[in-house]
């Protein structure tokens, strides 16, 4: 009857009418409403309420920003152990950490290192520079080398050599062995 007294133009609804038609169209229940006049009223009513149900379990509004940022303290960790040792792949960083007591997972361990332009292990593994692999090897690198002595002996003066070997951590020096000189002198 509205519909006839509007002469056939459609009636334009805001969310309020909305609610209101569709909540007492569900209470009337679907095959009553789809007994009046079918085409026009029972679909868009049903939408409606629909639309009203999906609204109300929307959670959109109550989700935040997402995951919270890693702490700067442990990313400066993360960092410092690929640096310091650069064979340690992420489970091993990972391992180190939960030895610490911080809980990290190894995407999380990826993506720092990532963001510091650290590759994974077996790359940065190949890229240890010569200063790194120094204080890394310190205390297990001897150096070696020889010096001469000359000495009077029974048959004159006479020259050794001798072997000397440096613990470079210690810098403790101990003589490895003294052979005589074949040279005439």
């Amino acid at each position: 009857m509205l519909s006839e007294q509007l002469g056939g133009k459609r009636l334009r609804f805001n969310d309020a009418p909305r609610r209101r038609l569709a909540v007492r169209a569900k209470k009337l229940g679907l095959a009553y409403a789809s007994r009046i006049d079918h085409h026009r009223h029972s679909g868009p009513l049903m939408a409606w309420h629909r639309r009203l149900i999906t609204r109300k379990y929307d959670g959109s509004k109550q989700r935040g920003p997402g995951r919270l940022r890693t702490r700067d303290e442990i990313q400066r960790l993360v960092v410092r152990m690929a640096m310091e040792n650069r064979d340690w792949g992420y489970r091993r960083i990972q391992g180190a950490l939960a030895n610490l007591g911080h809980e990290v997972a190894r995407g999380t361990i990826a993506n720092i290192l990532k963001e510091h332009g650290l590759e994974p292990a077996p790359e940065r593994e190949r890229k240890t520079t010569w200063r790194e692999f120094l204080s890394r090897h310190r205390d297990v690198i001897v150096a070696a080398d020889f010096f001469t002595l000359e000495a009077w002996t029974r048959k004159g003066l006479t020259t050794f050599l001798v072997l000397f070997l440096i613990n470079l951590s210690s810098r403790r020096v101990e003589i490895a062995g003294v052979a005589r000189s074949s040279r005439i002198a």
